[in-house]
């Protein structure tokens, strides 16, 4: 049985991942909602160590507009220079870059958009990439992994591994957007998951989508 957030072990200090979110983006349709965390995460204080994998990539091309090639991304095409300065980005190929190891002491991690064929893969314990050994190592480690399935509908099987990831203490979240803080655009439901997302891994984002209810 998974132990309470708040009992969980957290980074030590001196980590070399001390204060960084490993941000995992694989080939299900979704990218707005990885480009925008990344954007939040950043502007709140975080390093994050961006990991995409081929499939990731090519997503990130259609939907987001990303520049460069599958081999060779433009990431300044999704991101400002200030956004930048902070992150650290790794092909998922690279299974032996530094979010492999337990020592390296992330913070946190998050997959957005989860594909199906990660969310498997993930619940089967496997590390054919960084994405998976990186979401492996947060739960043997004890650290928040976030899951945001991006799929509809969804099978028994998809329904079963999510499961399976909520018991060994993962958090799935589906990126299921609501409708309640009034949204005007795409971006405000992006915002909507993305704040989601945020908040249960404790960062701070001050996007506005709040329930009205609560100002009263």
């Amino acid at each position: 049985m998974s132990r309470p957030n708040s009992e969980r072990p957290r980074p030590k200090a001196d980590a070399p991942g001390a204060g960084t979110l490993v941000a995992c983006v694989t080939g299900a349709s979704g990218a707005p909602y990885a480009v925008r965390l990344v954007e939040v995460a950043a502007r709140s204080g975080r390093r994050i160590w961006l990991v995409v994998s081929r499939p990731g990539r090519l997503v990130l091309a259609d939907e987001a507009g990303m520049g460069g090639t599958p081999e060779a991304p433009d990431l300044a095409s999704l991101w400002p220079a200030d956004v930048l300065e902070r992150v650290v980005y790794t092909p998922a190929e690279e299974i032996s870059a530094p979010p492999a190891s337990g020592s390296f002491g992330a913070e946190a991690t998050v997959v957005i958009p989860c594909s199906m064929n990660t969310l498997g893969a993930l619940a089967g314990g496997l590390a054919q990439n960084l994405v998976h050994r990186s979401a492996q190592v947060a739960l043997k480690e004890g650290r928040p992994l976030v899951v945001v399935p991006r799929e509809m509908p969804v099978s028994a099987i998809d329904l079963a591994n999510m499961s399976r990831l909520a018991e060994a203490g993962a958090v799935v979240m589906p990126a299921m957007p609501a409708f309640y803080h009034r949204p005007e655009t795409v971006g405000d439901l992006v915002d909507f998951v993305v704040a989601k997302v945020l908040e249960r891994l404790g960062i701070a984002h001050g996007l506005e989508v709040r329930w009205p209810g609560l100002e009263a």
